[in-house]
């Protein structure tokens, strides 16, 4: 699933987008913070979480002298991990998530910003403990570091609201596409434009995007016919644009998300993966997605280290 342009230490992943507007403006500050017990900005209060004594036995002698566990996050992909109206504290499902998650180890949470295509070396590297943004599990990742699924998500295409360019997901030759670079959906968009090619047709026009909030812009602008994100966030962008934008068919191509430890620290890895399963087992993991309008979609009832994934 990694784009063939990616580096060996350049981790690729389905992404989600942060909501045009005003949103946009918000993600441009730095994001630190974030607790189990904080308020989702759209998803409401958390839960309050117990920690669990069988998983918090799990948690490696190192990490429970510190106390706390330092996430790398890049906070611009609603509703999955972005800024709050403060510009300061991560918010987001999977932020609810792994709060819980490290409430069950008896642990906090420190959230620190980064770009997408560093957190795995940091995490590699130490920086991290752990690294928390959207990362769909596949083979090049869990060559690099453990990831432990807790989530599935596919693809979503997604528009202008009445699809006034007549974008046709299975046939898009001659359209301008909008994908946020480094993620899995830019491989399919080019695997796409090139099937245009050989047949004759116009290539796709691919616009990348640093960041996703500015993919989702230059739909809602006018400037591309279409895109492509994670299906949560893509749904997430139509609500939070009042209607200019609106979903092209079902998702497809969904994956696991995982969250990333470091390919050493197995125990680390184990005592995540128990959190997680702790959640799912005890209601939490539910009830947080409800919260984000997420109950029923992409849920699991297994979380693995490194799971089989299809390539």
């Amino acid at each position: 699933m990694a784009s063939p342009t990616s580096s060996p230490m350049t981790p690729f992943r389905a992404r989600g987008l942060l909501a045009a507007g005003a949103a946009a403006a918000t993600l441009a500050a730095t994001a630190c913070g974030g607790g189990a017990s904080e308020d989702g900005a759209d998803g409401g209060a958390s839960p309050e979480v117990q920690a669990d004594e069988e998983v918090a036995s799990l948690v490696p002698d190192d990490i429970r002298e510190q106390g706390s566990l330092t996430i790398g996050v890049d906070a611009s992909y609603a509703p999955g991990e972005f800024l709050d109206a403060d510009g300061s504290t991560v918010v987001g499902f999977n932020i609810d998530l792994f709060d819980a998650v490290a409430a069950k180890m008896d642990l906090d949470t420190s959230w620190e910003a980064s770009t997408f295509g560093t957190i795995v070396e940091g995490v590699d590297s130490g920086k991290y403990d752990v690294g928390v943004s959207s990362f769909t599990i596949n083979a090049e990742r869990m060559e690099q570091v453990n990831m432990v699924s807790y989530y599935t998500v596919g693809t979503q295409w997604f528009t202008a609201a009445g699809n006034p360019e007549g974008v046709d997901p299975d046939d898009a030759c001659g359209m301008t596409v909008a994908v946020q670079a480094n993620t899995v959906q830019v491989e399919d968009i080019q695997a796409r434009s090139e099937a245009c090619e050989e047949a004759g047709d116009p290539a796709i026009q691919i616009d990348q995007y640093e960041r996703q909030d500015q993919a989702t812009q230059s739909i809602v602008s006018g400037k591309s016919d279409a895109g492509l994100a994670d299906m949560p966030v893509a749904v997430y962008a139509v609500e939070q644009t009042d209607g200019q934008l609106e979903t092209l068919g079902e998702q497809y191509e969904a994956a696991p998300y995982g969250a990333v430890v470091d390919k050493e620290n197995e125990e680390l890895a184990e005592a995540v993966r128990a959190g997680y399963q702790a959640i799912i087992d005890d209601g939490t993991y539910d009830e947080i997605l409800a919260e984000w309008d997420l109950d029923g979609q992409g849920t699991i009832e297994k979380a693995e280290i490194n799971p089989d994934v299809e390539e």
